[in-house]
């Protein structure tokens, strides 16, 4: 889902998460609730290096 704002499979469809937009520079993360408040741009190794972490926590 590249360019597109999606939520966590793991947040069963509740409106008290976060939606995350990934692209090529890196990815947006917002708060679901206060979309209008904008977002928090990370760059694509940062974004890459946070991914790495909550994979190793999950096992």
């Amino acid at each position: 889902m590249i360019n597109q704002w999606h939520k966590s499979s793991h947040s069963g469809g509740a409106n008290d998460c976060v939606e995350v937009r990934e692209h090529a520079n890196g990815a947006d993360v917002r708060d679901t609730k206060h979309r209008d408040a904008g977002h928090l741009s990370f760059p694509l190794d940062e974004w890459g290096a946070f991914l790495q972490d909550l994979r190793r926590e999950r096992h």
